[in-house]
């Protein structure tokens, strides 16, 4: 095993047993557990909130933590796309507003870090960002390579030697099979990832960044093959309160193949930029 590639435990994916939010006639399904200051997670276009399942395992409990599918995916509702970013983020307001959080820690990757980044700037109930694999405009994206439909395990499995590198792909051989298992009951099909991705055709916050000025970790892994480290660090750069940590030789999953660091730094961080 590669010394920089962390032991993930193979684990379950958030409960099935999920309350709902509704933005008009859209059912949005969330997870809810544990207690403290809340901490909302934004996943990946078309991923499910399994993604973000060794976050929900470490944190609930210092934090109270949300973990939701975006419409398009899982368990949410698949409206005709496309969808816009806007949508998206009034979709996110639903949520919070259907918890009753007031301030919420987002953390968001690839599109989630931008439904999130423009959430911090037209709401008032983010507190900090912690962005995974995100960039300032949608040309920088490219996520494709993540794709596959989940009725095709084969081409899920391949798919993910996009979003993870390829010391975690061989170390990692027996929790790739339960990410398999994960997506092919969760992620989205063609038709909701396409109307996702279509939120970034026209994102572009290169003219409003400095509006956002909650403290924000802008975190990359330099094997990131979907958005490009360089693009984080521009968007970090652009940022009043940005902080650019790069996580050598991780994907763009980099909060899967690095859940123990991740982790560790979402506790520390949380609480102290929140006084800042």
């Amino acid at each position: 095993m590669s010394s920089r590639t962390e032991t993930v435990a193979l684990l379950g994916p958030p409960s099935t047993c999920m309350p709902t939010a509704s933005n008009g006639s859209v059912s949005l399904y969330y997870d809810r557990d544990g207690e403290g200051d809340p901490i909302v997670f934004v996943s990946a276009a078309g991923l499910g909130g399994w993604s973000w399942g060794w976050q929900h395992a470490a944190l609930a409990g210092p934090a109270e933590v949300v973990v939701w599918d975006l419409r398009g995916t899982g368990r949410s509702d698949t409206p005709p796309g496309p969808y816009s970013l806007e949508t998206l983020v009034d979709d996110l307001e639903a949520v919070l507003a259907d918890c009753e959080i007031r301030k919420a820690h987002l953390v968001g990757c690839g599109l989630g870090g931008a439904i999130a980044l423009r959430a911090a700037r037209d709401s008032s109930r983010v507190e900090t960002l912690t962005l995974f694999g995100t960039a300032a405009s949608g040309d920088a994206y490219d996520l494709e390579p993540l794709f596959a439909p989940p009725t095709d395990r084969e081409a899920l499995r391949e798919s993910l030697s996009a979003g993870l590198s390829a010391d975690f792909l061989e170390a990692q051989s027996d929790v790739l099979e339960g990410i398999v298992d994960w997506r092919a009951d969760g992620d989205a099909d063609r038709e909701g990832w396409a109307a996702q991705v279509a939120a970034l055709e026209e994102f572009d916050a290169g003219d409003w960044l400095v509006e956002v000025t909650q403290p924000t970790r802008v975190i990359h892994g330099s094997e990131d093959q979907l958005v490009a480290p360089s693009a984080g660090q521009t968007l970090a750069r652009g940022l009043p309160r940005g902080e650019y940590i790069e996580l050598e030789g991780a994907g763009h999953l980099c909060f899967i193949e690095r859940s123990r660091t991740v982790n560790d730094r979402l506790v520390g961080w949380l609480e102290p930029a929140a006084d800042e």
